[in-house]
Formats: structure tokens, C-alpha cells, sequence
């Protein structure tokens, strides 16, 4: 076999971003994590941003004692989260001493290693946390967000790896198509582009399977030389979310390249992801259609069923086609935005508004506004001068046309807790106070699985057997024992 490919696995992060809305639980994930360890991943992708707000606000659970429950399970395999440029959660952007807290943070749960992304592909945004995460001792990934625009040539993200590499001093680049846009004729010009300047940095590929292309573009990439490719365990994968690591070994395998994974724990897991399936009603990714409208609203794969949802809520499902094309007209205005967080979502919202009002930015979100005049970074394009007259007059006031630098905000934030870990300020500063006093109340972390999950269903089952007089399940030195004992004798 001509070389080894490294795999990362997506399944509890991305993959069940897209396909379950990130409502797994710690308890959920636990009694798969030994075995996913075993597997030979070359990094679990654990948690971003999203995870930790799904985490506080819905779920109640502590992200950062998720992360640290799990570090102990993950005894081989690296965890690897996520630093959205400036920002933490939410749209609004965050000064750079509390982006460097979320580093240190997330290496002081256990992450050791750590991508960056940026919207606008601005070096300067991402040096930032790339370089506190070289300082913190963990490493850092560069993500290259993937586009089809105009503007995102070949050249830009060569020009943008390099700066990564050079300025930064990165231990790996990312091509991060969450859009699945990428195509194998894409691909063979974008590979060799960046394998050109990145030198001996390893090149990974992440992408998503809604237009059914993801699987011939993973293998193009590794023939060109990509070293590592993201992969969810089905039931966990197709759809809105990654290849499947079944299909992927089976594929490179086809094609002469091997990697470290055990088969045997893959399918242990996709056996539990079944009846996980099954038992909490989630559904299972599949393959789907090619579908060219994708390429015009390039609505990403982990947005696109929170999206819908959403807009059943407010009574306009029926507008999705509708506002999708919007979108589609927004991104030419505003000097094609890559529909990654947070500017599918900004983009998103402002398409529905311009539907929904009859007229085009007559309402103008604040993000919008400080979009289009910088706030966020360096724009790749100048917007459309009709569109960014509606948008400055027809925003909010308060923002100013000049971007301005923040403030530091972590000495006052101590000094507002004085009494609290830097792990319950960040949630703070990051979340509503009553999420986060949910969920400190509902410490500590619950790992098991409520009633009707599979250990409960096998010893319902098997206490149906009238053969069956004792029963032991013993796991890390805990044990289950079920003794069925006689009826007594009724004497006469």
C-alpha cells in the first residue's frame, strides 16, 4: 500500500451538530468513549463554541467538566476543539485577553489541540489564538474555510496558508469546506496550491456530504497528497454531516492507502449509535441528491436542519426555497461572506428579513451593519454600494463607521467574580446568568443513561426468560447483579 492516511473523527461534534441538533448528552457518549479511544483516531474533534452553548443552555450540562470527564476516557487519542477568530459564541466579537482565556481554558480541560477558523480568512483575527495555543503548550490547526466566489481563488488561500504557516507557526492547515462545495475537479487545482507553500505541514480535509460529493473528493484529496481526512461512524454520518469512516476505509483501502483504525471498534460504536438511533428518535444521515442549487445559497451542513426548524417555529417553513435564494443574493452584495458561523447565520437572517418585509434592508441587524464597515475584519471585496447606503442608514446608529478596538475585559470580569473559577467567569461572560445557574445546579455531570436505554431494555429482557435464575453485568469495576428467586411453596 503506497501510504498511511491519518482519520479524525467528527462523530461527537460535527456530525451530531448536523444530525441531532448537538443534543447528545455526556451520558450518551460515555459508554462508546473507551472504545472510540481504541480505534486509532488520530484526533477526537470534541467541542466548539456550539457545543458549549448547546451544553449550558439546553442540556445543563458543564462544558468544561464535560471535557475533562472525557479527557480521562480519551487516554491515546488527542481531544480537539474549536476558536472562532474574535469570537466566543454568539455574533458579537470578544476582546483578545478573553479569547486567549478560552485557550487557556480549553487546555486546562484537556484539549490538545486546537483549529481556528476565520470568516473573512484574516490572518490577523486568527494569530491571535494560534499563537496563545503555541504559548499554553498545545498545538494549533489553521482552518481554511472553503467558498465558491469570485474572490476565493486558489491564490487566497494559498496566500492564507502561507501567512499561517510564516507569521503563525501552525502545526497543521485545514481546507474546511463546511459548506460541501468542494468538487473533485476543485480540488485537484486546490491541493497542489496549497502543498506548494505549507511545506511539510501536515493538510487535512473536512467536508460534508449534502451534495453526495464529499467521498470522490476525500479520495482525489488523498491521492494529491492530503495527510488526514474527517470522519463521522454511521448511523452519524452522510447527509448535512461527514463521510462515513466505514465507507472512507473501505474506499482508500479500494485504492491502495491504509490507516491505523481498528475495524472491529468502529463497528462496536456504529452498533450503539443504532440503538441510540432507535431509542431517542434521532434520525440517521443518508446519502442525498446532487443538488446545483446548493452551490448558490452555500448554506452549511450543520445550519441547514436548525435553520428549517427555526423557520417551522415562526410559521414560515414555507418561505425556505424563498429566503434560500435571497441568500443567495445577499452574499453577491456584501462581497460573498463565507456561510460559516457567525456570518450564516447574520446572512440567513438578514435574507429573511428582506423576504419577510417586502423590501431589501429595510431592517438591518446590527452584525450586518458592522459587517459590511469591517467590525469583524478585513473585507475580501467592497460591498455593493446601493446595498451598503440602505444598510449604514437603515442600521443602528450606535455602531460606529470606523471599527473601533475593544477594551480588555478580563480584570473587570474577575473583579466582578471574585469568588468564582475562571472556568464559571467565562460562562458568564459567554451566557445568559440564569443558563449558567441552571446549570451548576445541575451538577454534576449525570452519565448514565435515563430509563429505556440499553442496559435497562437488556435486563427487561431478560427478566421476561423464566430459564434464566441469575444475571451479572459487570464494567469498570461496577456490577449489575439480577437474581430471580423461586416462588415459595404454598403448603397444604
Amino acid at each position: 500500500m503506497t501510504r498511511q492516511i491519518g482519520i479524525i473523527d467528527t462523530t461527537l461534534r460535527d456530525a451530531q451538530q448536523c444530525l441531532w441538533t448537538t443534543r447528545m448528552t455526556a451520558g450518551m457518549m460515555d459508554p462508546v468513549a473507551e472504545t472510540m479511544d481504541r480505534a486509532g483516531f488520530d484526533m477526537i474533534d470534541f467541542m466548539a463554541p456550539v457545543q458549549f452553548d448547546v451544553c449550558v443552555r439546553y442540556l445543563r450540562e458543564d462544558p468544561f467538566e464535560k471535557a475533562r470527564h472525557f479527557r480521562k476516557k480519551f487516554e491515546r487519542t488527542p481531544l480537539r476543539g474549536y476558536c472562532r477568530s474574535k469570537s466566543l459564541t454568539g455574533f458579537g466579537l470578544a476582546p483578545d485577553d478573553m479569547v486567549e482565556l478560552w485557550i487557556e481554558r480549553l487546555a486546562a480541560s484537556g484539549f490538545r489541540v486546537v483549529g481556528t477558523l476565520d470568516s473573512l480568512l484574516d490572518v490577523d483575527n486568527m494569530a491571535v489564538s494560534i499563537r496563545h495555543a503555541k504559548k499554553v503548550g498545545i498545538q494549533s490547526v489553521g482552518a481554511l474555510v472553503f467558498c465558491e466566489s469570485p474572490l476565493h481563488t486558489d491564490e487566497l488561500y494559498a496566500r492564507t496558508a502561507r501567512e499561517l504557516v510564516e507569521r503563525c507557526g501552525v502545526d497543521g492547515i485545514m481546507i474546511k469546506d463546511s459548506g460541501a462545495l468542494l468538487t473533485p475537479d476543485r480540488i485537484r487545482t486546490l491541493v497542489p496550491a496549497l502543498k506548494a507553500v505549507i511545506g511539510k505541514v501536515p493538510l487535512e480535509l473536512h467536508s460534508h456530504c449534502n451534495t453526495g460529493l464529499a467521498p470522490l473528493v476525500y479520495l482525489e484529496a488523498v491521492r494529491l497528497g492530503v495527510d488526514q481526512l474527517h470522519t463521522s461512524i454511521a448511523p452519524l454520518a452522510s447527509g448535512p454531516a461527514q463521510p462515513a469512516t466505514q465507507g472512507t476505509l473501505r474506499n482508500l483501502e479500494l485504492s491502495g492507502f491504509w490507516t491505523r483504525l481498528e475495524a472491529g471498534c468502529i463497528d462496536e460504536v456504529s452498533e450503539y449509535l443504532e440503538v441510540l438511533a432507535d431509542r431517542e428518535g434521532f434520525p440517521r444521515g443518508a446519502p442525498m441528491e446532487y443538488d446545483a442549487f446548493h452551490y448558490k445559497h452555500q448554506m452549511p451542513g450543520g445550519m441547514m436542519a436548525n435553520w428549517r426548524f427555526q423557520l417551522q417555529q415562526s410559521g414560515l417553513e414555507s418561505r425556505f426555497e424563498e429566503i434560500l435564494e435571497e441568500i443567495a443574493r445577499v452574499r453577491e452584495d456584501l462581497a460573498w461572506p463565507i456561510m460559516v458561523t457567525p456570518f450564516s447565520q447574520i446572512i440567513a437572517v438578514q435574507a429573511m428579513l428582506n423576504v419577510v418585509n417586502g423590501e431589501r434592508y429595510r431592517v438591518v441587524p446590527d452584525e450586518v451593519k458592522m459587517y459590511a464597515l469591517g467590525h469583524f475584519g478585513k473585507l475580501l471585496g467592497p460591498v455593493n454600494p446601493q446595498a451598503l447606503d440602505r444598510i449604514v442608514s437603515h442600521g443602528s446608529k450606535r455602531i460606529p463607521l470606523k471599527p473601533q478596538p475593544m477594551e480588555p475585559a478580563l480584570a473587570g470580569l474577575r473583579k466582578a467574580y471574585p469568588n468564582m473559577s475562571d472556568d464559571e467567569r467565562l460562562l458568564r461572560y459567554m451566557f445568559p446568568a440564569d443558563d449558567v445557574d441552571k446549570t451548576y445546579a445541575a451538577k454534576p455531570l449525570k452519565l448514565t443513561l435515563p430509563a429505556g436505554g440499553p442496559v435497562p431494555r437488556l435486563i427487561e429482557e431478560l427478566a421476561k426468560r423464566p430459564v434464566l435464575a441469575h444475571f451479572e453485568l459487570e464494567r469498570n469495576g461496577a456490577r449489575i447483579a439480577v437474581t430471580r428467586h423461586a416462588p415459595a411453596r404454598q403448603i397444604v
